[in-house]
């Protein structure tokens, strides 16, 4: 006969041989060999002395393949923020009230947005700074010089084959003013679409008489006054993209945390120099934004130290980490600050538009 105690041991014997309580337990003899053996909860170590067992913390097992394992991008300094701190941000961001403004600066900024390589995110940068300038305030004026019309697109205007567009700005001197749209639901932002025109305007500008600050007339014959008017090129170093040079004051350059992207910069550079030499005295490349930062490599924390190190205080604290709000908010035909105001990216872009308006008011307009 045997009989168990809550330890999880054996004692084997009558019940007259087990011994009194008040006298200390004797260690149970080793479990014999055979079916009872096998069938033991513990089969080789000894009965613990207390019948009360210590719990042990489970380990989780691994992740099945299966599972899903989420690909978002965390911020920095926290990883799953309360559901209460992203509504506060979405309603810091979108600001219905219209109580949180921005500074204005003291005269109109033009700022090109350019870099020769492709998806850095130069059309995503010049959509989500114009729309959260304009939602705090500013009142923004967005040219889109990219045939492919991306930001029009981004912005919700219609830009179809027909529609007067930036093209005609440039080739028949069409008043900026009969061309910008208003961006729906938007105020104080301003959108002037590009067609599919624009792809030959490259090859008509050659022979126009004073080609390269085309542009540069148009936005300086507008009636209205903007705070800022944001200029997005095309992903080469073309007559657009010298015309947006010659009609800026300042360049944004948007740089892609990977290495592809710091090739190309020294070209870009040599040709904003070329262009504030002969063309236009005044141009500044006075802001480096760092996008499609992904903290789960160390190539980006890589890529972000060199070119901090490089530029020095012209690169923005701010970091657009990748995020898919960021990239699934233009087939809505909506920016990141409407479409998703308390994700990662909205927060981002929100944070880089601030900084770059009070490096604005701090430095007499240039940032």
């Amino acid at each position: 006969m045997s009989s168990s105690y809550p330890g999880g041991g054996q004692i084997y014997g009558s019940p007259a041989q087990q011994p009194a309580v008040d006298e200390p337990r004797r260690p149970a003899p080793a479990p014999r060999s055979g079916p009872a053996a096998a069938t033991s909860p513990v089969s080789a170590a000894p009965a613990p002395a207390s019948p009360i067992s210590t719990p042990v913390s489970p380990v989780e097992p691994p992740l099945s393949p299966d599972e899903h394992v989420s690909r978002e991008t965390p911020g920095r300094d926290e990883d799953d923020p309360p559901l209460a701190m992203e509504a506060l941000r979405a309603v810091q961001i979108l600001n219905p009230s219209g109580e949180i403004t921005m500074p204005r600066p003291d005269h109109p900024r033009v700022l090109c947005v350019a870099n020769q390589k492709g998806g850095v995110g130069k059309t995503t940068t010049t959509v989500n700074l114009a729309v959260a300038l304009a939602l705090h305030g500013n009142r923004v004026l967005v040219v889109d010089l990219d045939p492919q019309g991306n930001a029009s697109t981004g912005l919700n205007v219609p830009h179809h084959a027909g529609v007067p567009d930036v093209y005609d700005c440039l080739i028949d001197n069409l008043p900026l003013s009969e061309v910008a749209q208003p961006v729906e639901g938007i105020p104080n932002l301003w959108c002037v679409p590009a067609t599919i025109d624009l792809a030959g305007a490259e090859i008509e500008l050659v022979s126009v008489v004073a080609r390269e600050s085309r542009l540069a007339r148009a936005i300086a014959a507008h009636p209205e006054q903007f705070d800022y008017v944001f200029i997005d090129c095309p992903p080469s170093l073309g007559l657009l993209t010298v015309n947006a040079l010659c009609a800026a004051q300042e360049v944004l350059i948007p740089i892609q945390c990977e290495y592809y992207a710091l090739e190309g910069l020294n070209q870009l550079i040599n040709n904003i120099n070329l262009v504030r030499q002969h063309l236009n005295p005044t141009l500044d490349v006075s802001t480096i934004l760092l996008t499609m930062y992904d903290r789960r490599t160390r190539l980006a924390d890589a890529v972000e130290q060199d070119v901090r190190n490089h530029f020095g205080t012209k690169v923005l604290n701010a970091v657009i980490p990748r995020n898919v709000r960021v990239s699934e908010a233009p087939s809505y035909g909506q920016s990141v600050m409407t479409y998703d105001p308390g994700s990662r990216g909205a927060t981002s872009y929100f944070e880089a538009a601030l900084e770059i308006a009070m490096r604005g008011v701090n430095t007499g307009g240039n940032a």
